[in-house]
């Protein structure tokens, strides 16, 4: 399984999406897009993000089923209207670990602390 994020280009600068859009892009999956699990971040600058978590043998081959769901999804729902898909791929894990590692402190500088328990 793997996460693909997918970012989503608003209509208009301060265009906003709706509540449950996650349950309603899930509802949408075929069976054959074998997509597990959505969720929509709204919080990551202009336009938002779609987490999709979806099964597959190769982060290529997931990368690709994310793409052809959002192309095909995302015109079918209303709220969407407007809404463009722009780059779709496996985010960059990097920042978090960097976080836990740094504790408190700035990414990018790494301290001799115990490693945090989650």
């Amino acid at each position: 399984m793997y996460l693909i994020h997918a970012e989503l280009r608003a209509p208009a600068r301060g265009a906003a999406l709706g509540a449950d859009l996650a349950r309603a892009l899930l509802a949408a999956a075929l069976p054959a897009e074998r997509i597990e699990h959505v969720v929509v971040h709204e919080d990551t600058g202009p336009g938002a993000v779609l987490g999709v978590y979806v099964v597959a043998e190769r982060l290529a081959e997931a990368e690709s089923a994310v793409a052809g769901f959002c192309r095909r999804a995302l015109p079918a729902l209303p709220a969407f209207g407007g809404w463009t898909v722009g780059r779709v791929g496996a985010p960059l894990v990097a920042p978090f670990y960097e976080r836990l590692l740094s504790g408190s402190g700035p990414a990018g500088r790494n301290r001799s602390l115990p490693f945090p328990s989650i």
